[in-house]
């Protein structure tokens, strides 16, 4: 039975659609459709954090509900430095407002980092040192604590896209060194999904990339699991558990 998925995306961001279709290419019957709202750059100030208000975010929800979505995804990280509740409470009105099941990024990555029974996870971003502290104190409240980081200090959100995959490879890597069973690539906006397979088997450790995660949890709330897609990284091996 054909799924579609509708994904709620950043307006600057330029990696996760073409990523997601790359994934879903050659899966029969699935579909991912795409609605923006402007994010521009990603820092703690209230110009910035006013962005993911969710008055500009659930109009991108409606429209995608016109496509008759099975599931819709904020496919950002937005909550890993606002708080997790507000991703909570973004979903609760996304499906108040469409009927449709909603998910996001970090409930995706938190989700994932349980299903794997990580212990000592890292986390990989393109964020500056607050906004890098700040995901390091509310994954805590979670209770996953931050084994180990590495972040680049970016802000400007369309300069995440612009990371050169070998960079972020690297960042994995010194995390791995550095002692984390399990590896969040947190931005949905930095090209690491064709990285994770290789790299879990270069490291031996999960690699959990944003993106991907995503698709995983979405596909699961649209009522499908698609084992093909193993081939992007262990956490497709296991389905995700619908809440």
């Amino acid at each position: 039975m054909r799924k579609r998925l509708g994904m709620i995306t950043p307006s600057s961001n330029s990696v996760l659609e073409p990523v997601t279709s790359a994934m879903l290419h050659g899966v029969p019957d699935v579909t991912a459709h795409f609605s923006r709202f402007r994010v521009t750059e990603i820092a703690l100030d209230t110009a910035a954090l006013n962005q993911f208000d969710a008055s500009v975010m659930l109009p991108a929800a409606d429209l995608l509900a016109d496509a008759k979505v099975d599931a819709i995804a904020w496919n950002g990280t937005s909550a890993s430095w606002l708080g997790i509740g507000r991703d909570r409470s973004l979903c609760e009105a996304i499906t108040a407002h469409t009927s449709v099941p909603a998910t996001t990024s970090t409930l995706a990555c938190i989700d994932a980092a349980r299903a794997l029974g990580a212990e000592r996870v890292g986390l990989v971003s393109p964020y500056t040192d607050d906004v890098q502290r700040r995901i390091g104190d509310v994954w805590t409240t979670e209770g996953i604590v931050p084994h180990a980081e590495r972040h680049l200090g970016l802000r400007d959100n369309f300069s995440f896209g612009e990371v050169p995959p070998a960079t972020i490879a690297d960042m994995i890597r010194a995390v791995a060194a550095d002692g984390a069973d399990a590896i969040a690539i947190l931005c949905t906006n930095l090209d690491g999904a064709a990285l994770a397979a290789s790299l879990e088997r270069e490291l031996n450790i999960a690699v959990l990339d944003s993106v991907a995660v995503t698709l995983w949890r979405t596909l699961a709330l649209a009522g499908g699991y698609v084992t093909p897609l193993a081939s992007w990284g262990r956490i497709f091996q296991i389905p995700a558990v619908n809440k």
